[in-house]
């Protein structure tokens, strides 16, 4: 059968109707590291199903602290045993999936003391993770796209001065920049990022609707969009639905991907600064096949 040319009219609605779907696009972020049996890093990015992987975490720094990382049994930073991750780290790269460290977790030895402690560890982390030069860079001379700040302790001071001084870092000594996240929980404002969000700095920030009842999905529509709008309000670039890919990835808040993608994901796809979900973590996404089930829909 021919099929008729479109009008000038049919021809901008459409293309107009492309670009609104496209401003909306979400993606999906993921937290790499903490569990054996996941995925490998190579092989998580090469799904095509996440556009942020978070390595977790950076467990001990500041108070003077040597930072330390840890990645499971994946490899062991302190034997050098993680610099060849930097081939799949530049492979993850090369697909156009951002590749962030994140600093902190809810069980480590970590907090800062002065905004001179901030600059230290900022320091730090530009040298051995981002574009600086250091003779000791745990995950080789690949150079990770940003911080992920998920500050669960060690209190609520200095952490605008970190992201003040990682942006600047980025700003001052060239490079690509540094692209900061945020991982709080959802009860607004957060404890320990509240301040550092405010700043203002922040490319994307994770809100973790798990684990805390009164503002997560299970709540109720009113209590999680009450919520969502409060977090919409900050300051920064972003904002993404954080859940556990499983039940068994957090004591509350797992949504099965059939509600999110009917449910919960039309109520928020098209807030101005929705960015897309945010999973805790590979290990639970790869029994699950949860960023499977819901990509299509984000």
């Amino acid at each position: 059968m021919a099929s008729r040319a479109l009008t000038p009219f049919q021809l901008m609605a459409t293309l107009l109707v492309a670009f609104l779907a496209t401003c909306h696009a979400g993606g999906i972020a993921v937290y790499w590291g903490q569990n054996d049996g996941e995925a490998s890093l190579s092989d998580t990015c090469a799904s095509g199903n996440y556009k942020f992987v978070i390595l977790a975490f950076v467990y001990k720094f500041g108070k003077g602290q040597t930072p330390q990382l840890d990645l499971a049994s994946h490899c062991d930073p302190s034997s050098g045993g993680c610099t060849g991750l930097s081939e799949d780290i530049r492979s993850c790269q090369s697909t156009g999936v951002k590749v962030l460290l994140s600093i902190g977790g809810g069980d480590g030895s970590y907090g800062l003391t002065s905004e001179g402690d901030a600059r230290d560890v900022a320091a730090y982390l530009w040298n051995n993770y981002l574009g600086g030069t250091s003779s000791s860079r745990p995950l080789g001379d690949a150079v990770l796209d940003g911080i992920d700040f998920d500050i669960e302790l060690g209190g609520a001071k200095y952490w605008d001065s970190l992201a003040r001084d990682l942006k600047n870092m980025g700003k001052n000594q060239g490079g690509k920049g540094v692209l900061l996240s945020a991982a709080p929980q959802c009860p607004f404002p957060d404890e320990w990022d509240g301040n550092a969000i405010r700043t203002g700095l922040f490319d994307f920030v994770w809100v973790q609707f798990y684990n805390n009842p009164p503002c997560q999905v299970s709540a109720g529509r009113g209590a999680f969009m009450d919520a969502w709008k409060q977090w919409e309000s900050v300051p920064a670039g972003q904002i993404f639905l954080g859940l556990p890919a499983s039940k068994d990835a957090a004591g509350t808040g797992f949504v099965p991907a059939g509600d999110l993608n009917s449910n919960v994901l039309p109520l928020i796809r098209g807030s101005p600064k929705y960015g897309g979900v945010m999973l805790w973590s590979k290990y639970y996404d790869d029994r699950t096949g949860y960023s499977s089930d819901i990509k299509s829909y984000v």
